[in-house]
């Protein structure tokens, strides 16, 4: 309740009486869900069993590229040590965890694709937050193979000709 008290302060200045109800009921609403500034750290992954079941198969297996983008303010030999004591190559990739590229792109950082089951999704989203996030920015994209399809689209065309 102590963040309503605050925001009626707040608004208690001399300002337009709409604005006043429109801050008030913000401020209301925000208290209510339990709005905070600070961000919440997501609770430790439960382990995962290795097995088999835990396998990318045809009917689980999601692909994942993520993008790495170094912080470009900070030498890389200051980067791969805050890497180091991160635990980021010990953590990445996790066992069981298919990688089917990694690659450098100049300017930007790492683009590394992973094949893995969708119920480890957020094993390797926490992994990455524990580990990459300082040295990186961390972007996230579902990824599908269209290699087969774009040949065959483009062999067919030719074909045409």
């Amino acid at each position: 309740m102590g963040q309503v008290a605050d925001a009626v302060k707040i608004v208690s200045a001399p300002v337009m009486p709409g604005l006043k109800r429109s801050l008030i009921a913000v401020a209301a609403v925000a208290a209510i869900s339990g709005f905070a500034p600070t961000a919440r750290a997501q609770p430790a992954p439960v382990p995962q069993a290795t097995n088999d079941a835990a396998a990318p198969t045809a009917d689980n297996a999601v692909m994942l590229t993520v993008f790495f983008k170094h912080d470009q303010s900070r030498p890389l030999s200051e980067l791969n040590a805050q890497l180091d004591r991160q635990g980021f190559y010990k953590a990445f990739p996790p066992d069981g965890v298919e990688v089917v590229s990694w690659y450098v792109m100049m300017g930007i950082g790492q683009v590394v694709t992973l094949r893995l089951p969708a119920s480890r999704l957020r094993e390797v989203n926490r992994i990455l937050e524990n580990t990459a996030w300082g040295s990186y920015r961390t972007e996230f994209y579902p990824t599908y193979d269209y290699k087969p399809t774009g040949l065959a689209s483009h062999e067919k065309a030719q074909a045409a000709k």
